[in-house]
């Protein structure tokens, strides 16, 4: 069946320095460096990593989807 797809969701975590929308980006960006095929990132969870008490990391949890490649029959 051509229309027919598999999918993989894997969580990864992604941090910064800066904000939570860079922390999800860098999660993304690091993750298409070794996965093709990227569909769909959903973040699940945001937290702060606190030292001494001030924020000292945004970190992002993103469910990502990417789509398994067929293997010719």
């Amino acid at each position: 069946m051509a229309g027919d797809s598999v999918y993989r969701v894997t969580e990864i975590i992604g941090t910064s320095k800066t904000s939570w929308e860079d922390a999800a980006k860098n999660a993304v960006e690091t993750a298409s460096e070794t996965l093709r095929d990227l569909r769909v990132a959903e973040i699940v969870k945001l937290d702060m990593v606190i030292e001494d008490g001030e924020v000292a990391a945004y970190r992002a949890r993103v469910n990502l989807s990417f789509k398994y490649e067929a293997k010719d029959r």
